[in-house]
């Protein structure tokens, strides 16, 4: 629990998160719904389909013949546009953000609602990274350790280089990625100690020296 005293009201931040939070039927009732996050998925659709072979709107939908959320390749760029577009509705709203931020791939969305990408360019950047990460898929994995990135970072050094810290989600949420089998130890490790790690479902290291090699 992070404890504090609030300042005063400030102003709207819009935060970007990355893979991993999406949903079944995410998108779905607001593609019905909202004509402002219809046409900016539209649009979203439209810049992609230069580099995937599937449909933005009928991967949301579940149509038959559409790839699903387990497929890096499929997932990051939908969300993207799931980003994009609520982002649109928010505006539409008259809620305008003064800074914006945005978590691993979630900044590519992030930098298009700023303006510093254009939304073909965001959705170039978007596919073709996740098509890159699929490359990767099968030579390493993450993890989530509930320790801060300090007491995680010495416990690391045990493994000289094949893991490194990916993310640090809070004081006490860290990600660690890197080598399958040094995963695999670190979580074998962690249980020993009575600490409740646990493995993230993908099957590459996002975040490490995999991504650079």
């Amino acid at each position: 629990v992070v404890q504090g005293v609030a300042g005063s009201a400030g102003k709207t931040v819009f935060v970007f998160p990355g893979q991993g939070s999406q949903w079944l039927g995410m998108g779905v009732e607001l593609l019905e719904g909202s004509p402002v996050f219809a046409a900016r998925m539209a649009e979203c659709e439209a810049a992609l389909a230069p580099f995937v072979g599937w449909s933005l709107t009928g991967v949301l939908r579940g149509e038959d013949g559409q790839p699903g959320f387990d497929r890096v390749d499929v997932v990051q760029p939908v969300l993207w546009a799931v980003m994009v577009s609520l982002a649109g509705v928010w505006r539409s709203l008259g809620v305008v953000p003064a800074a914006v931020v945005g978590h691993s791939q979630g900044e590519i969305a992030a930098a298009v609602v700023a303006g510093a990408l254009s939304l073909e360019d965001g959705a170039r950047v978007v596919a073709l990274r996740s098509q890159a990460i699929v490359a990767l898929a099968g030579r390493g994995g993450m993890a989530s350790v509930p320790l801060g990135s300090a007491g995680v970072g010495e416990l690391l050094t045990r493994w000289e280089g094949r893991l490194s810290i990916a993310a640090v989600n809070g004081p006490a949420s860290t990600v660690v990625s890197g080598d399958v089998d040094a995963i695999d130890e670190l979580l074998a490790h962690c249980e020993g100690q009575g600490v409740r790690a646990k493995r993230i479902e993908v099957d590459y290291a996002s975040h490490s020296a995999h991504v650079e090699s």
